[in-house]
């Protein structure tokens, strides 16, 4: 058991290592930290006071960021984790050695979570940062932590989407194209997509919410809306039926539907790569 634990963290470190390697991963990071500190800036200053409003705007700016790079991030080191290893030969030679098969993918898993993660903690800490020399950071610190977690789950829930897409591919380029399709398909097509499909067909309020709960980042917007102690009125009818019907335990229900987008995914990605016959 130890000597597994020690192979994984190994082999997790050398995740951590290529990511630092990785032009697109640096770059991923470098513009969520610019751009947190310039949203967090400009919201700061736009509300002309500090305390709650200037919190406020600063967490609205950044569940949009979050809702933009995140998924973009989380997809693209995923879809490349294991295809690009397939295409130049190493991930065969390291399958080669006395090391199991569940212990490559949770070390390379575990590896870019821990990237992922470091990469929203200098964004958020940045942003913090602002908030607390600017008087406005004590408005609300437990709220502004779980919205760090919030993006942390929606970046483990695209970053399982990514492994099961690198999982049934067998290029980097490839996978890398149908993660940025999916990017585009949940960012950006998400809310176009449920209300033409809402239009078109007529669906009841119910099934709309439905809809929304196959959609990571809306799942995500939801929460941290509800986390700001926001009202969900402004996503339309789903959100004021979901805060009526289920009150209290809404905030329970999306988090465990964004733990279930991290978890099956990332299974079913598994389970491919454990068969996979051309390792």
């Amino acid at each position: 058991m130890t000597s597994s634990l020690t192979t994984i963290w190994t082999l997790a470190q050398k995740e951590m290592r290529d990511a630092l390697r990785n032009r697109w991963f640096l770059l991923y990071t470098a513009a969520f930290a610019a751009l947190a500190l310039a949203f967090s800036w400009l919201a700061l200053a736009g509300a002309g006071i500090a305390g709650f409003a200037g919190f406020g705007r600063t967490a609205a700016s950044l569940i949009n960021l979050v809702l933009l790079i995140v998924p973009l991030m989380a997809l693209t080191i995923g879809a490349q984790s294991i295809a690009a290893e397939l295409e130049r030969g190493t991930l065969s030679y390291l399958l080669a050695q006395p090391i199991g098969r569940l212990e490559v993918f949770l070390g390379k898993y575990l590896g870019l979570a821990l990237s992922l993660l470091a990469a929203l903690a200098l964004g958020f800490g940045i942003s913090g940062l602002v908030m607390v020399l600017s008087g406005s950071g004590a408005a609300d610190p437990g709220a502004y932590v779980a919205l760090v977690v919030l993006a942390f789950l929606l970046g483990l829930a695209m970053l399982s989407v990514g492994f099961l897409v690198s999982a049934l591919t067998r290029k980097a380029s490839v996978a890398v194209g149908i993660g940025l399709f999916l990017w585009l398909a949940f960012v950006f097509l998400g809310d176009l997509g449920m209300m033409g499909t809402a239009v078109a067909m007529k669906l009841p309020i119910a099934s709309l919410f439905a809809m929304s709960l196959s959609n990571p980042s809306q799942v995500f917007k939801m929460a941290a809306i509800l986390d700001i102690n926001a009202t969900l009125d402004i996503l339309g009818p789903a959100g004021m039926y979901a805060v009526h019907q289920y009150g209290q335990g809404l905030l329970a229900i999306l988090l465990g539907t964004l733990a279930l987008w991290a978890i099956v995914p990332g299974v079913l990605a598994y389970l491919r790569f454990a068969n996979r016959g051309d390792l």
